[in-house]
């Protein structure tokens, strides 16, 4: 992977790179197609990262595709996919990992205690060995972009970090590679999730800046699914994650529940107007 990326950039080629754990759904390739139009060269790394996952969650289970994964990326026209094995990435005697302090211990951090250390991590040795020009995240994962964005501002890296929007299905819900989990009635209950966050947009819009009340309506909405268990729900500031005081500026509105046994995030970002706008991380 390193000589690839030293050939192209001998040749003054530019590399466009979408880091995923596979189980590529149209989100992925939504990410694989803006890379595809602002690069020359463009990679994509397949790796189910088991720094990532806790002891008790879903590493093991994790769907995992090659063969289909690859078949579409040839379709996408991506020129190199990176598909390391755990040995690779955290040989015997491994012990270097990153941290983003304050970042990642709260929201799906404080649920998922080491995530956000091993995705920090995992990223941060992704992008020393692709050594990409731009890296592409989806706004569904708001806190690892924004996490990403930090962390490679303060390291330095000279990499831009862009982030683009939530790819959805028709009836409304985020795309996920766990969405495969999820049961006839449960990919159904699963549709509160956006239901609350077009409430809470619409809220907003009607001038409610109260964080609390926007919560609570969002929690009625979503407790009427019996199968639905909230983990969180927030309203927070784009830089520090922090809960806001009063909806104002523009505000990340972020959940995370589990539907049966599947635990699925969703987020929205409004303005102080109540209109939805994107994430937008500026370049490095």
């Amino acid at each position: 992977m390193q000589d690839f990326s030293r050939r192209n950039k001998a040749a003054r080629k530019s590399i466009g790179f979408v880091p995923t754990m596979g189980a590529l759904h149209e989100g992925h390739l939504g990410l694989i197609r803006k890379a595809r139009r602002e690069n020359d060269t463009v990679a994509v790394s397949i790796f189910v990262n088991p720094a990532q996952f806790g002891a008790r969650e879903d590493l093991k289970k994790y769907p995992r595709d090659l063969k289909r994964d690859a078949g579409l990326c040839r379709q996408e026209r991506v020129d190199c996919i990176f598909y390391p094995d755990a040995g690779q990435m955290y040989p015997a005697g491994y012990r270097t990992y990153v941290t983003v302090d304050k970042l990642n211990d709260v929201l799906c951090g404080k649920s998922r205690p080491g995530h956000f250390k091993g995705v920090a991590t995992v990223v941060t040795k992704l992008f020393n060995i692709v050594n990409p020009d731009s890296a592409y995240f989806g706004q569904k994962d708001a806190q690892q972009a924004i996490i990403i964005k930090r962390m490679a501002s303060d390291l330095n890296m000279t990499l831009k970090i862009k982030v683009m929007p939530t790819v959805r299905a028709k009836d409304g819900l985020a795309l996920s590679s766990r969405n495969v989990y999820l049961k006839e009635q449960e990919r159904k209950d699963a549709l509160v999730l956006c239901g609350a966050l077009k409430a809470a947009v619409h809220l907003a819009k009607a001038g409610v800046r109260d964080p609390a009340k926007v919560i609570k309506k969002m929690r009625q909405i979503i407790r009427a699914k019996k199968a639905v268990k909230i983990d969180y729900i927030s309203i927070v500031d784009l830089d520090k994650l922090e809960p806001v005081k009063r909806i104002s500026g523009s505000c990340l509105l972020v959940l995370a529940a589990r539907v049966g046994k599947t635990r699925l995030i969703d987020n929205a970002i409004v303005t102080r107007d109540g209109s939805q706008v994107n994430l937008k991380v500026s370049p490095i």
